[in-house]
């Protein structure tokens, strides 16, 4: 039994002028102590997954239809109070922007702290006691606890943040782009920690990013998302040397190989769709040099290509 699976989300938006379908029939699992990254450009659906998860949407957004398993039970049939005591127990998030997620006029050492005692039921020396050792294992001196905010850096600042999801020991940890914002040495920092962290903890963990060179560094399976659906999805190995759909192939062009011709990176021509009247067939044909008339009215589905390779492509990577 996989420990997330995944099955069939839609989750859409209500807006003034229709509904976004912002994720639109997604389908993935994660197993223990793997990486499973989620990729793609701005607004293609990566976070809102991720939310759907954690049960956090905003109140215009509802999960329409699917399944959310994990070890079996399905999240969405549970009642809005037994899901409150599984979300930051079994599954936690880092959340994106460790700036402004932290509560500036508090100790930094109670936030965390609050969680425990909540969902623990621990006192708040226990708590605190807890917290000091989750600064260590995320490398921060635990004298630091009773410390705000504002005296932190920013990758210290993160590493709070990691250490705040971490503090239950949940199962599922979802990382929403944790090394925005960060320079490169403070991601590889941030990176090798999580890494870390999965070894010695076993936990499953879900990276939202738009950076390739952080699903190489630390994923195990990718899953690349285009105007709310998964076009592909492997092994990092398979999407990054033999992928087989166009926007994967072109996802990977625009980004700079350092080890190859040094040329400015080509972009990806034109524009992700509008999600209240997504285009009909594969929602990538507008902007796909090797659409035909099939892929302009026919939706192509997630099909097997290889071991553990998945791609949404009525060719099948046939001209890449």
């Amino acid at each position: 039994m996989e420990l997330l699976e995944v099955k069939n989300l839609k989750t859409y938006f209500k807006t003034q002028k229709g509904m976004v379908k912002a994720v639109d029939g997604v389908s993935y699992s994660l197993d223990y102590g793997k990486v499973l990254g989620l990729v793609g450009e701005s607004g293609c659906g990566k976070t809102t997954t991720a939310l759907s998860i954690a049960k956090l949407l905003p109140p215009e957004g509802e999960i329409v239809s699917g399944e959310i398993l994990l070890e079996g039970e399905d999240l969405l049939k549970l009642s809005k109070n037994k899901f409150k005591r599984k979300r930051w127990k079994d599954v936690s998030i880092i959340f994106q922007g460790a700036m402004s997620a932290l509560n500036p006029v508090m100790k930094v050492g109670l936030q965390i702290a609050e969680a425990l005692m909540l969902h623990e039921k621990l006192t708040y020396k226990q708590a605190m006691n807890r917290t000091k050792e989750l600064f260590k294992l995320v490398e921060i001196d635990e004298n630091r606890v009773s410390n705000y905010p504002h005296e932190f850096s920013g990758g210290m600042k993160q590493r709070v943040m990691i250490a705040m999801a971490l503090a239950c020991n949940p199962k599922v940890v979802i990382g929403d782009e944790p090394t925005t914002a960060l320079d490169v040495m403070v991601q590889a920092q941030i990176l090798n920690l999580l890494e870390k962290l999965k070894k010695e903890i076993n936990m499953g963990l879900i990276l939202i990013t738009h950076d390739l060179s952080v699903l190489g560094e630390i994923c195990d399976n990718v899953c690349v998302m285009y105007a709310g659906k998964i076009v592909e999805n492997g092994t990092v190995e398979k999407i990054f040397n033999n992928h087989k759909h166009p926007y994967t192939h072109k996802l990977i062009k625009a980004f700079p190989n350092i080890h190859g011709e040094r040329k400015l990176s080509t972009s990806i021509p034109g524009n992700p769709p509008n999600l209240l009247t997504p285009p009909s067939g594969c929602r990538f044909h507008p902007r796909c040099e090797f659409a035909d008339e099939k892929c302009r009215t026919k939706e192509p589905e997630l099909n097997k290509v290889g071991d553990h390779h998945f791609v949404a492509c009525h060719y099948g990577g046939a001209f890449i």
